[in-house]
C-alpha cells in the first residue's frame, strides 16, 4: 500500500548515510576548544573516566532527582559474585510549594529525606559514598562539581541556577549535622544506563536512551576532548544529541508534520533531532498524518472525531499496541470516536509502522556515527562493542529496523545490546565505585613513586 503522504518519511540508507555524516561533523565541532559554543550538539564532558573493570565493590548512596519525586537507593557492590544489589530504596515527594520556593529549602528538603532513608537502612554511623543523577540541564566541571544551566520540568527554585549543586546538597548536610556523605560523583542519566551495564559486561562504552526524550554518551580518547586538560587516557562526553539539527542541519529531512509539531511544542526551535524519534512526540506526529488523510478522505470516509482533533490525544504507547496487530488498531480507533473499516485499519497501522520505523532509523545513523567513531579513535579494522539502553520506545517498539539500519551504516562494527537495570540508581553508584577505585589506584601510584625518590634519595 502507498501513501504519498507517507513518502517523506521514508528515508533511504544513502541518506542516513548523509545524516551520519552531518552528525560526525557536529560532534567534531562540540568536542572542539573555540567551537563548541555555538555547536548544536554539546558534546559535554563528565569527568567520567573509565568504565567498571569488575574489581569494584562496596556499600553507595543513589540519589536520582529528575522530576516532581526523588528516589534515595542503597546499593551494595558485589564484586565476587560481578553484581549490583539494590538493597533497599525510598521514593520521596517534592510539593509544588517546594519546587518553586528557595534552593535552600529545596536541598534542606533533600537532606531530610536522605537522613530518613539512612534511619530505616541502619546506616547513620557509616560515612558513605553517593552517587547523584540530577537531570537538568548542568554544566560539569569535575565529577562532583557541576553548574545548574536552568531549570526545566516545572522547578524554578532560586539561588540555584549558576551554582554547584554538589556544594548545595553538602552545605544542607551539614546544617543537619546529624549524618554525614564522604563523596558525590554527579552522573547524567545517560552515564547511568552505560555504566550499569558496564558492570555487567565490560565491553559496554555506550549508553543510550530513548524513551520520552533521547540522548547517548559514549567513551572519547581524552586527546580529542579539548575544553578538559590532558591527553591520557578516555573519557565519558555526554553527546546531548536530541539537539543535532537545531542549527538547521535537518531541514531536509523533517516533514510538514515535524514542523508542526515543533511550532506547538513548549520548546519551538530546540531539540530537533528529539522531536523526530522520542516518546514525547512520535504519538502526535502520527496524529497529524492521520488528521492529514482524514481531511484528504483516504482514511474514516473523511469523517474526523473531535479526539483526533485534539492535540496530543493519539498517545506515543498506541503506536507500539498498533503494531502489534490489528484487533489492537481497530479497539483504539473505536475508543477514539471513529468511524472504521477494515482498509482503515490498515492504513492505520502503516501510518504508525512508518513512523516508529524513520525513528529506529535514524537513532540507527546516530548510534552508527558514535561506534565508527570509537573504531577510528582506536584505528581498528573492525569493533566489537556493547552498547547500554533505557527508555520505554526502545524496549515497546521493534527493534529489528534498528539493527538492520546499524548494519548498513556501520558494517565494521559488531553491537550488541544490554538493557539497562535501573540505570539511574545503580548506574550513579557504579559511577561512585569506578572514581573511588581510579582515585585509590592514583593514591598507591603516588606512594609507591614517592617510595621510589625515597629510595633515590638514599642511594646517591
Amino acid at each position: 500500500m502507498q501513501l504519498k503522504h507517507l513518502e517523506p518519511f521514508r528515508l533511504s540508507l544513502e541518506k542516513l548515510k548523509e545524516v551520519s555524516t552531518r552528525l560526525r561533523k557536529d560532534m567534531i565541532r562540540g568536542l572542539g576548544k573555540h567551537t563548541h559554543h555555538r555547536a548544536a550538539v554539546k558534546m559535554l564532558p563528565t569527568f567520567v573516566r573509565a568504565t567498571p573493570d569488575g574489581t569494584e565493590k562496596g556499600d553507595f548512596l543513589a540519589l536520582d532527582l529528575g522530576g516532581t519525586n526523588f528516589r534515595v537507593l542503597h546499593v551494595r557492590v558485589m564484586e565476587e559474585e560481578q553484581k549490583m544489589v539494590k538493597m533497599d530504596s525510598q521514593l520521596c515527594a517534592i510539593p509544588q510549594e517546594i519546587m518553586l520556593g528557595t534552593g535552600e529549602q529545596l536541598f534542606d528538603h533533600i537532606a531530610a529525606c536522605l537522613s530518613e532513608f539512612l534511619d530505616s537502612q541502619n546506616l547513620k554511623g557509616q560515612t558513605l559514598p553517593m552517587g547523584f543523577t540530577f537531570s537538568f540541564p548542568c554544566e560539569q566541571k569535575e565529577i562532583d562539581k557541576s553548574i545548574l544551566i536552568r531549570w526545566t520540568k516545572g522547578f524554578n527554585c532560586s539561588g540555584v541556577e549558576g551554582e554547584d549543586v554538589v556544594k548545595l546538597l553538602k552545605e544542607a548536610i551539614h546544617r543537619r549535622g546529624d549524618y554525614d556523605i564522604s563523596s558525590v560523583a554527579m552522573v547524567n542519566d545517560t552515564v547511568g544506563t552505560m555504566m550499569s551495564c558496564g558492570y555487567r559486561d565490560q565491553t559496554c562504552e555506550i549508553g543510550m536512551i530513548i524513551g520520552t526524550g533521547t540522548n547517548a554518551c559514549y567513551m572519547e580518547e581524552m586527546k580529542n576532548v579539548k575544553r578538559v586538560e590532558g591527553e591520557d587516557g578516555q573519557m565519558c562526553i555526554n553527546t546531548e544529541w536530541g539537539g543535532f539539527g537545531d542549527d538547521g542541519s535537518l531541514e531536509d529531512i523533517l516533514t510538514e508534520f515535524d514542523k508542526v509539531v515543533d511550532r506547538t511544542s513548549i520548546n519551538p526551535g530546540v531539540h530537533t533531532f528529539e522531536k523526530m524519534i522520542s516518546g514525547m512526540y512520535l504519538g502526535e506526529i502520527v496524529r497529524l498524518v492521520l488528521m492529514k488523510l482524514t481531511e484528504k478522505k483516504l482514511l474514516f470516509k473523511g469523517e474526523v472525531s473531535e479526539a483526533l482533533r485534539t492535540k496530543e490525544t493519539f498517545e506515543t504507547k498506541f503506536i507500539s499496541m498498533i503494531e502489534d496487530g490489528l484487533e489492537n488498531a481497530k479497539k483504539i480507533l473505536t475508543e477514539l470516536g471513529l468511524t472504521w473499516d477494515l482498509v482503515d485499519a490498515r492504513v492505520v497501522r502503516l501510518v504508525c509502522e512508518t513512523i516508529s520505523s524513520r525513528s529506529a532509523r535514524l537513532c540507527a545513523a546516530a548510534l552508527a556515527t558514535i561506534v565508527d567513531r570509537i573504531r577510528a579513535n582506536r584505528g581498528l579494522p573492525h569493533l566489537k562493542t556493547t552498547v547500554g539502553v533505557d527508555g520505554t520506545v526502545y524496549k515497546k517498539h521493534p527493534n529489528d529496523e534498528l539493527q538492520k539500519a546499524m548494519h548498513f551504516l556501520a558494517p565494521d562494527c559488531k553491537i550488541k545490546f544490554l538493557v539497562s537495570e535501573d540505570g539511574s540508581g545503580k548506574g550513579a553508584a557504579m559511577v561512585t565505585a569506578v572514581a573511588q577505585r581510579l582515585a585509590l589506584q592514583s593514591r598507591l601510584l603516588e606512594e609507591s613513586d614517592g617510595e621510589e625518590d625515597e629510595e633515590e634519595k638514599v642511594r646517591s
